[in-house]
């Protein structure tokens, strides 16, 4: 498997539908969820997904007329590499002090914190 890299905005917002969406995607699929939100134009689509191709995020086929797009990165996938490239960028590696800057900008909930404390008492009890 090819080593990931990071995504530009828009490219993550493609690969958001292609994981939302049942493989193949089309290009018309792009076009109507993104297409118009973002004004884009057909070659800009195009342009887009043959970019994550390069990158090896998804493989394509032809199939008459239309270009067919799979995925090959799963999206719990993607978003591991992503949320441990940002706490090794901004947080020195530590998940603590993500939860202290999440607190402190009042992101936490009551039930968030219950919710984590639950997760990590179980991982605890499990060995994890």
């Amino acid at each position: 498997m090819n080593k990931i890299k990071r995504l530009p905005d828009t490219e993550f917002e493609i690969m958001k539908v292609v994981w939302a969406n049942e493989p193949p995607i089309t290009t018309s699929i792009i076009m109507e969820k993104l297409g118009n939100k973002r004004e884009w134009k057909m070659p800009t689509a195009i342009s887009l997904l043959l970019r994550l191709v390069d990158r090896g995020f998804l493989r394509t086929e032809k199939f008459a007329k239309e270009r067919l797009y799979y995925p090959l990165i799963e999206k719990d996938e993607y978003l591991q590499f992503e949320t441990a490239n940002f706490i090794r960028l901004h947080h020195d590696n530590s998940v603590i002090s993500l939860v202290n800057s999440l607190y402190k900008a009042k992101k936490l909930n009551k039930n968030d914190i219950r919710a984590l404390l639950k997760w990590a008492n179980e991982r605890d009890q499990n060995g994890d």
